[in-house]
C-alpha cells in the first residue's frame, strides 16, 4: 500500500501545482495516474487475500452520477458528446481515487502523513502566491502569460479558486491545534504552516473565500463548544494566536494593497450581479430539462441560448456549482448530489461524537470545516469543476468520515533511557498529556 499512498500523495500535489489540473495534459496526467494505481491496488489485493477492502457509502451517489453521464450519452442526450465524454473521465478518475483513498489511509501514522503533507502543500503554495503576487506582472511561474485573461495567485489561473484550495487546507493545522492533536514540540512548526495560509487568503481578495473561511472558523468554535464539557476539552487559544499572527502578517504585506484587493473588481473578476445572471440563465436550461439536465459538460454549449444577460464573453461555468449541476444533469444529479451531502453529514457527525482519540478527532474536526467553506463557496464559484480542488474535496469527505481511531489511553508504551539503562512504561495517556496536550 505504500506505493498507491505515495502516487495519491503525488497526484494531490501534481494536480495542484499544474494550474490547478485545468489544462488537457495536467487531466490526462491525473485519468492516466488514477487507473494506474487502481490497476496496481487491484492486483496487491488479489494477490493478499488479507486486505480488507472497505466501502464508503459516499461511493453510490458517485456512481449514480457516472451513471446518469453514461445515460446522456448512449441515449444522445447531450448535444456535445465529446465534452460529456471529458467530463465522464474527469468524474471516473475522481471516483477511482477516493475509493483509492478510503483504502489506503485508515491508520493514524497514514493519516498523521497525510495531514502534514496537506500542511507542507498549503504553506507551500502560500508562500509562493504571496511572492509571485509581489514580484510578478499577471503571470504563473513568472513565465506562463494568460492569454484569455485571469487573476492569478500562485498555480490557480484564478485567486478564487486558490480560495478555495486554502478553504480545503487551512482547517488541518487550525483543527489539530485546537484538538490537540500535535505534540508539544511540533505546535510552533504548525502555527507557522497555518498562519501563512491564512495571510495568503486574504492577500488575495476572494471575497467568496474570505466570507468562506470566516464561515469555518464559526463551524470550528460550533465544534469546540460541542467538546468544552468532555475530558479533552479543546482550546481557542491556538485559534487567537493564528488570527493575531495573521493579522500581523498583513500588516507586514501592507494594509493598503489588501483593502485595494478586496475592494476592487479586477480582470477576469465577476460581479455579484453577473453571476445572478448566470445562475438565472442556468434556471432556464434545468426548466428546458429537468429530469435528465442538458448533458454532463454541455453547458457551455447550451447556455447561449438561454443567455439573459449578453456582455461578449464565453460563459463555461455559471458561478454556481449547485445549479451547474442542476442544469446539466437535472433532477437525477440533483438528487445524487443530495444523497451525497447527507451521506457525508450523517457519516461525519457520527464519527465526531465518536470515543477517539486527540488526533482522530481533530482530523473529523478539520475535513467537516473545509468541507462546510467549500460547499458555501461554492454557491457563487465553481471550484468544485477544478480539479485540484474537487480531489481534495473528496479527500476531506473521506478524512470526514474515515472510522475513529480509538483512543490510545489504554496501551502503554515502553520508553528506554540511555542514563543507567533504566526502562519505564508509560500509558499513552500520559505520553498525550505530557507531549500532545496544547
Amino acid at each position: 500500500m505504500k506505493l498507491i499512498r505515495a502516487g495519491l500523495c503525488a497526484l494531490f500535489v501534481i494536480a495542484v501545482l499544474a494550474y490547478g489540473a485545468v489544462e488537457v495534459w495536467s487531466q490526462a496526467v491525473l485519468e492516466v495516474g488514477a487507473g494506474f494505481l487502481f490497476v496496481v491496488w487491484a492486483v496487491i489485493a488479489f494477490r493478499n487475500r488479507s486486505i480488507t477492502i472497505i466501502w464508503n457509502p459516499l461511493c453510490w451517489p458517485l456512481l449514480g452520477l457516472l451513471a446518469i453521464g453514461l445515460g446522456q450519452l448512449v441515449f444522445r442526450i447531450t448535444p456535445y458528446p465529446f465534452l460529456t465524454r471529458v467530463e465522464l473521465m474527469k468524474l471516473i478518475a475522481y471516483l477511482l481515487i477516493f475509493f483509492l483513498c478510503t483504502q489506503a489511509f485508515r491508520e493514524r501514522q497514514d493519516l498523521n502523513s497525510l495531514a502534514w503533507l496537506l500542511m507542507f502543500l498549503c504553506f507551500g503554495v502560500s508562500l509562493f502566491g504571496i511572492v509571485q503576487r509581489f514580484t510578478s506582472d499577471g503571470t504563473i511561474y513568472w513565465f506562463q502569460k494568460l492569454t484569455l485573461g485571469g487573476d492569478p495567485f500562485g498555480p490557480f489561473v484564478n485567486r478564487n479558486h486558490f480560495a478555495g484550495f486554502a478553504e480545503l487546507t487551512v482547517p488541518v493545522g487550525l483543527a489539530l491545534m485546537i484538538f490537540r492533536g500535535l505534540r508539544r514540540d511540533t505546535f510552533p512548526l504548525a502555527s507557522l504552516l497555518t498562519i501563512v495560509p491564512v495571510g495568503a487568503l486574504i492577500l488575495s481578495g476572494s471575497r467568496g473565500g474570505i466570507v468562506g473561511f470566516g464561515f469555518e472558523l464559526m463551524v470550528l468554535a460550533l465544534m469546540v463548544r460541542a467538546r468544552k464539557r468532555s475530558p479533552e476539552a479543546p482550546r481557542l487559544a491556538a485559534l487567537a494566536l493564528v488570527g493575531f499572527a495573521a493579522i500581523a502578517l498583513i500588516g507586514w504585506l501592507g494594509t493598503s494593497r489588501v483593502i485595494e484587493r478586496f475592494s476592487t473588481l479586477h480582470s477576469g473578476d465577476v460581479s455579484l450581479a453577473r453571476r445572478a445572471t448566470m445562475v438565472r440563465g442556468a434556471a432556464h436550461v434545468f426548466l428546458a430539462h429537468p429530469v435528465v439536465g442538458c448533458g454532463l459538460g454541455s453547458l457551455v454549449a447550451v447556455y447561449p441560448r438561454f443567455e439573459t444577460f449578453y456582455d461578449g464573453l464565453v460563459v463555461d461555468h455559471v458561478h454556481n456549482d449547485y445549479m451547474e449541476l442542476l442544469a446539466e444533469m437535472g433532477l437525477l444529479g440533483a438528487l445524487c448530489g443530495a444523497a451525497f451531502l447527507w451521506i457525508l453529514f450523517r457519516d461525519a457527525k457520527k464519527c465526531f461524537a465518536a470515543e477517539q482519540g486527540h488526533f482522530s478527532r481533530a482530523i473529523h474536526a478539520a475535513a467537516i470545516t473545509a468541507i462546510c467553506g467549500l460547499l458555501l463557496h461554492s454557491l457563487v464559484d465553481f471550484n468544485l469543476h477544478i480539479p485540484s480542488n474537487t480531489l481534495l474535496f473528496l479527500l476531506q469527505a473521506h478524512l470526514a468520515t474515515v472510522a475513529p481511531l480509538p483512543s490510545e489511553g489504554g496501551k502503554t508504551r515502553r520508553r528506554v533511557r540511555s542514563r543507567g539503562h533504566r526502562d519505564e512504561t508509560e500509558t499513552d495517556e500520559q505520553l498525550d498529556q505530557e507531549n500532545a496536550a496544547i
